[in-house]
């Protein structure tokens, strides 16, 4: 698969409230804080990272939600998977919940980025709820593409997480026509029953080189294979992914800042171990362990598509308040994708 190129990368703007805490600059950590990896010298920020296209078009959907509706305004599920983004937007009103069944006859719902099944849109309707669907254009490709094939009378092969709901809401298009495959293994033990007419459409946040692995031998397996003009892997992971790889012949050591239900932030530890490059998931600072540190000169930096830009500024603070004066990008870049808010919020109040 491809990759895009990485051009400067663009701040996003951070969540206000709660978060604002984080960016102060942390005194009361000093230089007798007794820092364990008191050998670290640089910090290096990968790039691009952080909020993607989809995840801002999500949140500022549930804001402007609240701006223009007032509260509470109701979330199915969780509108990006990042517990920081969650609380924050709780702490303004919104009421996150786990089916359209806990949101009151006639209330306003917010559909989440990773999208939904159609029959999440028959509960929604059967209870007379106002809808406004965050869904990520790229996800929604996914679905247009899934249900295509599937009309078309082709096997329709899922390359995804299981329980992951991206993956639920794909399968939900056409679930008699969809087959989910995780891995090379399953790829080589599926059989289907014609397979002349089999065709794939994968999960927007995996790993780029597993996926390839993965869709390679589905190639072998069935030459006729059919797949999307356009990979469905989204560019936000595959240049996070990128730019990690870039990072790891620099540093001893990654730090991925994101939550341990997002897929994305995921596949970023993995890149880095399979790189050879120890690596760990955290959600903030607070869960930093100073044991990792040990013996490590650099450090690297990064942050899932779903994570704001705050809490890196945390963990940059952190590492200042220990001493650590060198922190900066190793190669700056740019993503200049936006994606309009539903046309729900784009129409004027009734």
């Amino acid at each position: 698969m491809s990759t895009r190129p990485l051009t400067l990368w663009r701040r996003k703007r951070p969540l206000r409230g709660v978060f604002a805490a984080l960016a102060t600059v942390k005194r009361a950590a000093s230089k007798d804080c007794g820092y364990i990896g008191a050998v670290v010298k640089r910090v290096l920020l990968a790039a691009p990272r952080g909020y993607c296209a989809g995840v801002e078009r999500a949140v500022e959907t549930v804001e402007r939600a609240l701006a223009q509706h007032g509260a509470p305004v109701y979330v199915r599920k969780q509108i990006v998977h990042n517990s920081h983004v969650v609380d924050e937007l709780s702490a303004r009103g919104a009421v996150f919940v786990a089916s359209v069944e806990d949101v009151p006859p006639g209330g306003l719902v917010v559909f989440s980025a990773h999208g939904i099944a159609p029959a999440v849109r028959t509960g929604a309707a059967s209870r007379s709820l106002r809808t406004i669907d965050a869904t990520c254009p790229l996800v929604t490709k996914v679905h247009a593409e899934a249900k295509r094939y599937a009309a078309e009378g082709h096997t329709v092969v899922l390359v995804g997480h299981a329980g992951h709901e991206e993956v639920e809401g794909t399968m939900g298009e056409a679930p008699e026509a969809i087959v989910l495959v995780e891995s090379v293994t399953d790829a080589e033990q599926l059989e289907v029953e014609d397979p002349r007419r089999v065709a794939y459409v994968t999960q927007t946040t995996l790993s780029v080189d597993e996926t390839r692995e993965i869709i390679a031998v589905l190639h072998r397996r069935f030459p006729s294979l059919h797949g999307p003009e356009k990979e469905d892997i989204c560019y936000a992971t595959t240049n996070r992914q990128q730019a990690v790889k870039e990072l790891l012949a620099h540093v001893q050591f990654l730090l991925v800042i994101g939550s341990a239900n997002s897929s994305n932030s995921q596949r970023l530890v993995e890149v880095a171990r399979a790189g050879g490059i120890s690596a760990e998931l955290i959600e903030s600072d607070r869960e930093l362990d100073e044991r990792w540190l040990e013996g490590v000169e650099t450090v690297g930096v990064t942050s899932g598509a779903s994570a704001p830009e705050v809490l890196v500024e945390g963990i940059c603070e952190w590492f200042r308040a220990r001493g650590v004066a060198e922190i900066r990008e190793l190669s700056p870049a740019e993503e200049n994708v936006v994606f309009k808010l539903p046309a729900e919020l784009r129409r004027p109040a009734a």
